[in-house]
């Protein structure tokens, strides 16, 4: 006993930070916990959302996600490729441009082409006034449908794509293409040779953002009336008023997200590539001949123009016919509603992110590692999900608060944390809590180690090293951090549509409501805010990726 107690004590205790950063990941994996528990549970239901629509659930996920991978990755890559390695008119400019599409939500221009291009809108007016024609008289291609939706997602998520590989073949050692092109491979050979392959890690990550977003969306493909697990979940739970089944989907879908998570690990287990020198000259500027870039200019034209311009100049022109009835006490409600929404959750996950990530920083142990990771799961889980996972415990724990106040003092006091401003929080926490995490991390890994060591030396206690010394140092990566939080809040639209409190709407939700309505005009204004703020993030990421090597533009 002795022996084992002496043994005992040698062993590394757990430091402060470890503690926290644990307690904190195990609360933040109270929704997926939730959903695991209910998986197994009997539903009423269940037996007939399988006969009925889970096969089109799931085939109609595969093809939006076949789709996208087709549409996001083309473009992404092509893109992705001109801008970095090629000349032609406009490059620089298109270089940075060809990132606001991310600023556009989904559900946004799935709206905007549904007005412009439905049986009722000025594309179809026109062609039935100028030929003659009347309705049913000639094709004209359904926007709302999987079609339509898999354009509106290639549309608005190709820059995941586009970001990641641009700044994969920024950060590619000019020599190695040099040496493909002394062995007698053309530009092209070396391009799908050399550069793709050196570059297929981040491609396939952004790649794996652009699809979990797919997945994750509800706007989009309720609009549309394409059936999905999003959809699914929302009607099960409002409609069927099911929450066991709901969560059994939720669980489903969660299968395909963390499936697809490990086809992407799996789809690099055995392929390692790696630069084989450190020389790094100025990225070359090929030469194109008139024709051709004209064609790499239209190739980057297309995706920019069609994907942001277009939608953008409609909701103007939307906004400009209906502000006087629009902007009024209820908008700038929503905005404020919006607006102090965003700016809590960013605050609130900043909390946790900072906690982690210097706990990693000061105990690199596998158990902060490992916190770290399953905390950082949330933001590959769709809203939906997660607000069905929020919702079954703390429904639970209203439940037993009201129990014990029945019981103790003969009276209940009604949802204490569901139907909150609390639980929102709670929701935005967990799916974008990865987000400002890598932010943090990422500042905090510009600090020398020496410095903490230096601080140390002097007697100060490691918060003491964390708040006079990293945070002065790493407050424009936690700027960051909350920015991109804060837009990425102000265009959330599942969780907030299913755990928003009563009478609370935000931009998003009205501008969902709204365009449910057919008011797709009224909904402009509300829309185009979301799209204006979200250029935020858009600009902080087109610098980064312009600063990630020299000599790049």
């Amino acid at each position: 006993m002795q022996i084992a107690y002496r043994s005992l004590r040698k062993l590394p205790l757990p430091s402060g930070w470890t503690v926290t950063g644990a307690v904190m990941t195990l609360i933040l994996l109270v929704p997926i916990g939730a959903i695991c528990i209910y998986l197994f549970a009997p539903s009423e239901n269940w037996s007939h959302l399988v006969d009925t629509v889970l096969l089109e659930y799931v085939v109609n996920s595969l093809w939006l996600m076949l789709g996208v991978t087709l549409g996001a990755g083309g473009i992404g890559v092509t893109t992705a490729w001109l801008t970095s390695m090629c000349r032609f008119p406009g490059r620089d400019l298109l270089s940075w441009l060809l990132l606001l599409p991310l600023a556009m939500p989904a559900y946004i221009i799935a709206y905007t082409y549904t007005g412009m291009l439905d049986v009722s809108g000025p594309l179809q007016g026109w062609i039935r006034e100028a030929f003659g024609l009347s309705y049913g008289q000639y094709w004209f291609p359904e926007v709302r449908s999987i079609g339509g939706a898999i354009i509106m997602f290639s549309l608005v998520l190709y820059p995941y794509v586009y970001m990641l590989a641009r700044a994969a073949f920024i950060g590619q050692s000019i020599c190695v293409l040099e040496v493909s092109r002394t062995l007698g491979c053309n530009r092209w050979v070396s391009f799908s040779k050399v550069a793709v392959p050196l570059a297929r890690p981040a491609i396939v990550a952004g790649l794996s953002l652009a699809l979990m977003e797919t997945l994750a969306d509800f706007g989009t493909v309720q609009y549309f009336g394409v059936s999905t697990f999003t959809t699914g979940i929302y009607r099960t739970w409002f409609g069927m008023f099911d929450a066991v089944a709901a969560t059994q989907l939720s669980a489903i879908l969660l299968f395909f997200v963390f499936g697809l998570i490990m086809l992407e690990r799996w789809s690099r287990r055995r392929a390692h590539f790696h630069h084989t020198t450190n020389r790094y000259q100025r990225l070359p500027d090929i030469p194109l001949t008139r024709g051709a870039a004209a064609v790499a200019l239209i190739a980057c034209v297309f995706p920019l123009l069609f994907g942001f311009i277009v939608p953008t100049v409609q909701l103007i022109i939307w906004a400009l016919q209906t502000w006087n009835v629009m902007l009024d006490h209820r908008f700038f409600d929503l905005v404020w509603h919006s607006f102090t929404l965003a700016a809590g959750a960013a605050v609130v996950a900043l909390i946790p992110a900072l906690v982690l990530a210097y706990g990693n920083r000061i105990n690199p142990s596998r158990a902060m590692r490992f916190f770290s990771r399953l905390s950082s799961m949330g933001y590959a889980i769709p809203g939906t999900v997660i607000a069905v996972g929020v919702l079954i415990p703390f429904g639970a724990l209203d439940n037993m608060i009201n129990d014990f106040s029945k019981i103790h003092y003969d009276m209940t006091v009604g949802l204490f944390f569901s139907g909150t401003v609390f639980i929102l929080l709670f929701a935005y926490t967990v799916r974008f809590l990865s987000v400002s995490l890598q932010s943090v991390e990422a500042g905090l890994d510009k600090v020398r180690p020496s410095m903490d060591d230096a601080a140390r030396s002097m007697g100060s206690n490691r918060t003491t090293v964390l708040r006079h010394v990293h945070l002065p140092i790493i407050k424009g990566s936690l700027l960051t951090a909350i920015v991109i939080v804060f837009v990425d809040v102000m265009k959330e639209l599942p969780a907030t549509l299913i755990l928003r409190p009563f009478d609370f709407n935000t931009l998003a939700v009205r501008a969902y409501e709204l365009a449910s309505d057919e008011r797709l005009a009224d909904s402009s204004t509300a829309a185009l805010a979301i799209v204006a703020i979200g250029i935020i993030p858009v600009i902080l990421l087109s610098r980064a990726i312009s600063r990630s090597r020299a000599g790049a533009r």
